[in-house]
């Protein structure tokens, strides 16, 4: 395994990978390949700096008619992203890692990684949707052992040497997985939640941590930790620096998370420009490198004007 990172990076560039909006259900709009194409394109003409999709491979339509949102299948809509643009970085926010074998997990960002020249982030979560566990077939009440599982399996995996594992749930007997990863280093991986099994997860077995913004009623469905202001951000960073000091982790590890706020933005106003700035700066003196964030997308037209109204008037300042 390659050197682990314990402490927040220091303050420095914030980079924003921005959502691409494939869960609409306007025909044709987005779900398409030269709609993927010219979004991630209009992302890289503003400067931002990568996409991020998200993951339900087969959630419930209770969900989906409760505000859920229906999704592209993660490594193929990064594929599509990966050949738009030579630059952009391409994250999965999140991969629900116990959903599916971890050695398929690993081959399938192992290829998407090689055709992009090293450009995946592997953001991974256990995931909350009881539903979509039992139709996946994964018990519920094991998710978060099958992920830490999954994570060390895959790291082995990606040596392109041949894998002897016996585990828990998985085993195998001189599995290969090619290609390798380009990267000397690996594919990093990006542990999402924030109650602290999660917290220990990205410390001990990964790159970077990413906490989501969540308050309210929503930290119940969501089945994690309520986190909506920069104390309480500060104060899980202070759990992660003295677990990362007890394990003997020492190099940083990468924070990406979106505004606290939860102001939506209004293109062309004024107010929201600044406040949108002051919110992001704030994450930033707080250790926050990378940020997730999205743009009103009524229509892809849509989306490629705010897009280069958010990176012109919002992304520029924090540079």
């Amino acid at each position: 395994m390659h050197a682990q990172h314990g402490r927040p990076a220091s303050q420095g560039v914030m980079h924003f990978s921005c959502s691409l909006p494939l869960d609409e259900t306007t025909p044709g709009e987005f779900q398409t390949l030269g709609a993927i194409i010219e979004m991630v394109q209009a992302v890289d003409r503003a400067g931002l700096d990568g996409v991020f999709v998200t993951d339900h491979p087969a959630p419930s339509g209770r969900w989906l008619a409760g505000g859920g949102h229906a999704t592209l299948d993660p490594f193929v809509a990064l594929t599509a992203a990966a050949a738009a643009s030579p630059r952009i970085q391409l994250q999965t926010h999140i991969l629900v890692l116990a959903y599916r074998n971890p050695f398929v997990v690993a081959k399938a960002a192992a290829s998407l990684d090689a055709l992009s020249n090293g450009r995946l982030i592997l953001g991974i979560g256990t995931g909350y949707l009881k539903p979509e566990y039992a139709a996946v077939g994964v018990a519920f009440e094991d998710r978060g052992k099958i992920t830490d599982e999954s994570i060390r399996i895959m790291r082995q995996a990606w040596t392109g040497e041949p894998v002897h594992y016996e585990g828990l749930r998985f085993s195998a007997r001189d599995a290969v997985i090619l290609p390798r990863p380009p990267r000397e280093r690996g594919i990093p991986i990006w542990a999402g939640g924030n109650a602290a099994p999660a917290i220990r997860r990205a410390v001990a077995l990964c790159d970077g941590w990413s906490p989501f913004p969540v308050a309210g009623v929503v930290t119940r469905t969501a089945r994690t930790d309520e986190l909506s202001t920069i104390a309480h951000l500060k104060e899980k960073l202070a759990y992660a620096l003295a677990y990362a000091e007890e394990i003997g982790r020492t190099d940083p590890l990468t924070i990406c998370m979106g505004r606290l706020d939860g102001a939506a933005l209004t293109p062309q106003d004024p107010g929201g420009v600044d406040q949108a700035v002051d919110a992001y700066g704030e994450l930033a003196e707080a250790g926050v490198t990378w940020t997730t964030m999205s743009v009103p997308s009524p229509s892809r037209s849509a989306f490629v004007e705010n897009v280069q109204w958010f990176g012109e008037e919002i992304a520029a300042k924090l540079r």
